[in-house]
């Protein structure tokens, strides 16, 4: 397993803003998307080393819905977003309207508004991103997967190409009334795109 990457107190308050402020877009953007007001608690961010990324999921073999996609531009990375099989039918039912996901899994028209709301709620991340640190960053089509965690993260990386050793991690729970649906997400940047984006920002590194 290799060493999680360890950033100076400031720079993980920089990362820390960037979730912050992501999540903030994405639940404005859930919001106008399904026409109800969506709120969302403060996220939880850390950096895991890309082995660890399954074991915050439950490990390799547990069964999710991901929504996944590459960034091009300045800081490229890959993007993805876990939901359990729980949160994805409760985000349907309880944000989309939809009675979702009996025991043979999920109709087309669930799969396609999981993949529109995942869509929006990664790209959300990504802009906020892109507007901090004033980077172009182009998403390219999402993917939708239920799987085991080990093998989309691992079709994602063969998918897209390059990706680091680190993932920023965001853990966000959004909130329609009492029902709350929790999501995680991680951007994998590539090798350098850790430093452009402290460059950008005018954030020193080690």
């Amino acid at each position: 397993m290799s060493e999680v990457k360890q950033f100076e107190p400031f720079q993980m308050d920089v990362l820390k803003e960037v979730g912050n402020i992501g999540a903030g877009h994405a639940a404005t953007a859930l919001s106008k998307l399904l026409d109800k007001p969506i709120d969302m608690r403060v996220p939880t961010v850390r950096i895991v080393s890309f082995e660890e990324i399954s074991d915050c999921l439950g490990g390799a073999e547990e069964i999710v819905v991901a929504v996944f996609l590459r960034a091009e531009g300045e800081a490229p990375g890959n993007l993805f977003l876990f939901f359990t099989i729980d949160s994805a039918r409760r985000l349907l039912r309880q944000m989309a309207g939809l009675t979702a996901g009996g025991e043979e899994g999920f109709t087309e028209m669930e799969l396609s508004a999981l993949q529109e709301i995942g869509n929006i709620l990664a790209g959300s991340y990504l802009t906020s991103l892109s507007e901090l640190t004033r980077m172009t960053l182009t998403p390219s089509v999402p993917s939708l997967a239920i799987d085991m965690a080990g093998a989309i993260l691992g079709y994602g990386v063969m998918e897209y190409g390059a990706s680091g050793d680190h993932a920023l991690l965001i853990d966000t729970s959004f909130l329609n009334g009492t029902e709350e649906t929790a999501g995680r997400f991680f951007y994998i940047p590539d090798p350098t795109s850790f430093e452009a984006i402290f460059e950008a920002l005018g954030v020193p590194t080690p």
